[in-house]
C-alpha cells in the first residue's frame, strides 16, 4: 500500500539528518525499501494524473512541503536538511505532518493562503481544510472512485434496460477492446445466435487465430450464477474440445462457482462478474466517453538540461 504524504515527511526529513545531502532518487529508494517496504506492485501504481508512479509523486510533493516550511533546501540535484530542519527533529515530534508544518509561516502562507489570518485562531476551519487537501493525489483518487461508482450504477441500469441484441454488441465491443479477435466484424462472424439474453460463441485469442476461447455471457437482472451454471459451461467446453473460456455476467458468481472455476485442472475458465464487467467497460471506454481532461503540469527536465 502506498503511504500518504503525512506518513512520508517524517522519515524523509530524518533520512537527511546526517547533513550529507541526498538526491530525490536516493530518498525515494530508501523510503520505499527500508521504511515502507513497498512491493513491486506498490511501486508500479501510477498517479491519477501524469505518467509517474504514485509513490514518486507523493515523495516529490513531500519535498515541496518540507522545502516550503524551510526544513530542507535544494542545491542542484541534492537535498539538504536545514538548521530549522535539525531543530524540528530535536523536538522529537511524534509525527511531522501538515499540521506540524503549519507552525512555519512560510509554509502556512502557501498552504492556506490568505484565507485565515492566524492558524491558532482558526484551528477548526484550517484543520478541516487540511484533512481535505493535504494529499491532492489521494483527493483525486477518492473523487475519481466516487464518480466511477456513480457511473457504474448508471451503466448497469442502461445494460439491463437494453434489448438482448445490444448486450451482444456490448460484449463483442469489449472483447475486441481487450485484444481478442482482431476486429468487431471478425468476432461477430464467429459468435453464434443470442438466446436466453446471453451470447455464446468462439473468439480468437490472437490475431492469427492460433488459439480459440469459448465465450458465454449472461445478462441476468436478478439472482446469482451458481456452480451448476458454470459447470454446464465447462461441459460445453469439453464438448467442443476447448481449453479456455470466459464467462461474463451482469450478475454475481456464488462462492462455490468461483471455487469450482479456480479448481479446474485441464482448462482455464475466467469468470467476469458485474463489478469486473463495469470496471472493464470504464477502462476500455465501452459505453462511456471522456467528459473532461484536466492537465496537471510537471517540470520538463530535458528543457533545463539544454541550458
Amino acid at each position: 500500500m502506498v503511504p500518504g504524504i503525512n506518513d512520508i515527511m517524517g522519515p524523509f526529513l530524518k533520512f537527511l539528518s546526517d547533513e550529507k545531502g541526498k538526491t530525490l532518487t536516493e530518498v525515494e529508494n530508501y523510503l520505499a525499501d527500508s521504511v515502507f517496504h513497498l512491493t513491486p506492485a506498490d511501486k508500479a501504481i501510477l498517479a491519477p494524473v501524469g505518467r509517474t508512479s504514485l509513490f514518486h509523486s507523493k515523495v516529490s510533493l513531500s519535498k515541496t512541503y518540507l522545502k516550503k516550511a524551510g526544513l530542507i533546501k535544494v542545491d542542484g540535484e541534492r537535498i539538504f536538511i536545514t538548521t530549522e530542519g535539525l531543530k524540528a527533529l530535536k523536538k522529537n515530534p511524534s509525527r511531522i505532518d501538515i499540521k506540524f508544518l503549519l507552525q512555519y509561516p512560510s509554509f502556512a502562507s502557501t498552504f492556506i493562503g490568505g484565507r485565515y489570518k492566524d492558524y491558532s485562531d482558526n484551528k477548526k476551519e484550517v484543520e478541516s481544510e487540511i484533512n481535505e487537501l493535504a494529499d491532492p493525489y489521494e483527493v483525486i483518487v477518492q473523487k475519481v472512485k466516487q464518480l466511477n461508482e456513480i457511473l457504474k450504477d448508471e451503466l448497469l441500469d442502461m445494460i439491463l434496460k437494453s434489448p438482448p441484441h445490444f448486450f451482444e454488441k456490448l460484449v463483442l465491443d469489449l472483447v475486441v477492446a481487450m485484444g481478442y479477435g482482431g476486429s468487431f466484424e471478425e468476432v461477430s462472424k464467429l459468435l453464434g445466435k443470442s438466446g436466453d439474453e446471453g451470447v455464446d460463441g468462439v473468439i480468437k485469442q490472437d490475431l492469427l487465430g492460433l488459439d480459440n476461447v469459448y465465450l458465454q455471457a449472461k445478462r441476468w437482472k436478478n439472482g446469482t450464477v451458481g456452480r451448476d451454471v458454470v459447470q454446464s459451461f465447462v461441459g460445453a467446453l469439453h464438448g467442443k474440445g476447448a481449453k479456455k473460456g470466459i464467462f461474463i455476467t451482469t450478475s454475481r458468481f456464488t462462492k462455490h462457482a468461483v471455487e469450482y472455476a479456480r479448481g479446474l485442472k485441464d482448462m482455464s475458465v475466467i469468470l467476469i462478474d458485474r463489478e469486473e464487467l463495469l470496471n472493464y467497460m470504464i477502462k476500455y471506454d465501452i459505453g462511456v466517453s471522456t467528459k473532461e481532461v484536466i492537465k496537471i503540469k510537471k517540470i520538463d527536465k530535458d528543457y533545463f538540461d539544454e541550458s
